[in-house]
């Protein structure tokens, strides 16, 4: 998602928050519709592929990963956003909001959705974790346009592979289907989109 900076080029990229906004509802829909009717074809598929490699070695740092989509973790880091960007103290409201609604707009889609998790009967679409994982590290690929280069492309590249990875991290605990966590990383970085097309407004004198 582009800075304010980046507008001028914006609607070329795929990283414009109106396009990730559209892309991330427009999958949030179907993944939502599909857990309506049950478990998806391939959720049990992919779900023993992923729980095929959780070896104890491995399980030890999913537990370290899936952290980061724990609001223990995620409100003092929503804090540090606060702290290295200028932009998110600027219009602060925005980013608080944002995590808000990704902490607390999960549990109202599960209790729309009402789909079990594949292990006991709490319910589980879509994912809470994966949700405020890619809230917030959405968040900061908009913010971290403020950086330059090469900074910048780390930055969101491991914001990236953050999300991914505590989506995997959701499946191989046995917490969630795959679509679960999917649907988490929609919705949330729906939010995300949402509240960079706001911050990117201009402000009213």
């Amino acid at each position: 998602m582009t800075t304010s900076s980046e507008r001028a080029g914006g609607s070329r990229t795929l990283l414009h928050p109106r396009g990730v906004l559209l892309v991330a509802l427009a999958a949030f829909t179907a993944l939502a519709g599909a857990a309506l009717v049950g478990v998806l074809p391939a959720d049990e598929a992919v779900r023993h592929t992923l729980i095929g490699f959780a070896s104890p070695g491995v399980l030890k740092v999913m537990r370290v990963i899936n952290a980061a989509g724990d609001w223990r973790l995620l409100l003092p880091g929503t804090i540090l956003l606060f702290i290295v960007f200028p932009q998110a103290r600027l219009r602060w409201w925005i980013w608080a909001v944002l995590m808000i609604g990704a902490a607390t707009g999960p549990d109202f889609m599960k209790w729309v959705i009402g789909r079990p998790r594949p292990e006991g009967t709490a319910l589980g679409f879509p994912s809470g974790h994966a949700t405020g994982a890619a809230a917030y590290f959405g968040a900061l690929i908009y913010l971290a346009g403020a950086l330059l280069p090469p900074t910048k492309t780390l930055v969101r590249v491991g914001a990236v592979i953050m999300i991914g990875l505590v989506a995997v991290a959701r499946v191989m605990l046995r917490a969630h289907w795959p679509s679960d966590a999917l649907g988490g990383i929609a919705f949330g970085l729906a939010l995300a989109a949402a509240a960079a097309l706001v911050a990117a407004a201009p402000r009213r004198a």
